[in-house]
């Protein structure tokens, strides 16, 4: 009897799950998505309901399996991919106490601070990979054990929503290393539980699931309600997988020494694959693993394709109309705008920290900001300011990353930034490196599927990837923008280091005046 043809990569999201059909060459035959919302009543809070994450993966899954028409038994495996940083707490009975604390969840931040100044939290980063910020699950849960005792009493476990979902389907707490390395809890070395972050949290090892590796199968135990539910069969394996960023990395073949993934989408990440971990004296990037022999450095910014869309949405209302009359894309019109502006926006620089920023500054209360404005900038300069500063502030995540590495040997960027010529551009120019867009889309669901067949045993190297992928544009740098940007570039920089205790004061005020003002309703 031949082989199933077919595996299945699942991604979940911050917004939205995603499964992809694929063939074992890594063609695509069918997809499915099912969104959720991000409940953020207060500036502090982003939520998810761990059921309506349940339920996509479902729905995700049996859509990919019926538009495709194949038969349960077709199926190989299906192989995960997921945000990190999430943490749920789940009573004996696996019922969540509360919805999701997400990445982007800021609840944590007086704990963040002290966790910094006064709890050796730089000595716990250098264990366990995961920078001090209140996007940690570490973070989170010391928010949640001190401020919400009551709840933190009836908890039985802490766990992520990825392991929500296998708990689901399998009921099983586990929780594969890489998920585990982003939560600032594990030891990168030990592959273990690190005692001295346990005992911060004010947890103990129970509290928590099991540690698996990335390749770790279940082929047994499925619940046969939700199996026939997805289209699949009861004895379908499925491979626990990994966080989303290593296995983007996975999914367009930046896995080699030397090769660097960006990826801009409304926020974005700059990563790079390394035969151990490692981590920075200056606590500026993440370790997490990918497997027991590779590991990925790098940082996310918040900052990405959310800033075009602001651009979009509070100064082109002029240009939205012109786009909706010629039925071509607003950012479209927002690029060629951009594009009569030299490099360098004319000595215009724009901070794109609108929501705060994780790497390089791990300051949540970090802010935007224009500087160098003059009458002469026009609403053009702005624009491509704006552009120039997302790709600014990833760079600066890069030089930190080369003190380890090197110059990398190229780099590989996705995202939907890769739709718009000027900015992949403008990329190979700020970074002085080729600048290559590979074909692979779905990045995090084509990992997961290489994962799965390297952990299933079909192939015997994860390099097995590149005959998966082709790549659709390369862009090289323009010497005479080079030599601008790289004059600009260290102004960008002190001024981000100057402004921290100014960050921290307008971001005392701002939230001052939306408490008064709440109150007041």
């Amino acid at each position: 009897m031949a082989a199933s043809p077919y595996m299945i990569g699942v991604d979940i999201g911050t917004t939205s799950t995603k499964a992809v059909l694929f063939e074992q060459n890594g063609s695509i035959v069918a997809q499915g998505s099912a969104g959720y919302p991000l409940h953020t009543p207060t500036p502090a809070i982003a939520e998810q309901d761990a059921e309506d994450i349940f339920q996509a993966v479902l729905t995700s899954v049996q859509q990919a399996t019926s538009r495709a028409g194949v038969k349960p038994d077709d199926i190989l495996f299906v192989s995960f991919s997921s945000a990190m940083h999430s943490i749920l707490p789940v009573d004996p009975q696996g019922k969540p106490l509360m919805r999701a604390m997400t990445w982007a969840d800021n609840r944590s931040a007086e704990w963040t601070e002290a966790l910094k100044s006064e709890m050796n939290g730089h000595e716990i980063y250098s264990r366990t990979g995961t920078p001090i910020h209140p996007m940690s699950p570490l973070t989170k849960i010391m928010w949640l054990t001190r401020e919400e005792p009551d709840m933190f009493r009836q908890t039985h476990k802490l766990i992520s929503m990825k392991e929500y979902v296998f708990y689901r389907l399998f009921s099983k707490y586990i929780i594969d290393h890489s998920m585990a390395s982003a939560t600032g809890l594990m030891n990168l070395e030990k592959l273990d539980w690190d005692a001295e972050a346990l005992h911060v949290a004010g947890i103990t090892p129970e509290h928590l699931s099991t540690l698996v590796p990335t390749t770790h199968v279940l082929k047994e135990g499925l619940n046969p309600e939700y199996a026939k539910a997805m289209g699949i069969a009861e004895t379908t394996p499925f491979v626990i997988g990994a966080s989303d960023g290593v296995l983007s990395n996975l999914g367009v073949n930046a896995i080699d020494p030397g090769v660097v993934a960006v990826t801009i989408g409304t926020s974005g990440a700059i990563r790079t694959v390394v035969d151990q971990p490692v981590t920075d004296p200056k606590g500026r990037f993440f370790c997490y693993a990918l497997t027991e022999d590779l590991w990925v450095i790098g940082g996310p910014v918040n900052n990405g394709g959310v800033i075009f869309r602001w651009i979009r949405d509070e100064f082109a209302a002029s240009e939205v109309e012109t786009a909706k009359r010629l039925g071509i894309d607003p950012y479209e019109v927002l690029t060629r705008v951009a594009e009569n502006v030299p490099p360098g926006s004319e000595g215009l620089l724009f901070h794109p920290y609108m929501t705060g920023e994780r790497a390089p500054l791990w300051n949540p209360n970090a802010r935007g900001s224009f500087f160098g404005l003059t009458l002469h900038h026009k609403k053009e300069h702005m624009i491509r300011a704006a552009l120039e500063g997302v790709l600014f502030n990833l760079y600066t995540v890069m030089l930190a990353i080369e003190e380890k590495i090197g110059r990398p040997k190229k780099i590989q960027a996705t995202g939907g930034f890769a739709r718009s010529e000027l900015w992949r551009q403008m990329m190979a120019d700020i970074f002085d490196q080729d600048v290559i867009i590979p074909a692979s889309i779905e990045s995090s669901c084509l990992g997961a599927a290489v994962l799965g067949l390297y952990a299933t045993g079909r192939i015997d190297s994860l390099s097995a990837v590149s005959g998966m992928i082709g790549s659709t544009h390369r862009h090289q740098p323009h010497v005479d923008s080079v030599r601008v940007y790289r004059e600009l570039l260290p102004i960008f920089i002190r001024i981000s280091r100057k402004f921290e205790e100014e960050y921290a004061d307008i971001a005392a005020f701002q939230n001052r005046i939306m408490q008064d003002g709440e109150f007041t309703q």
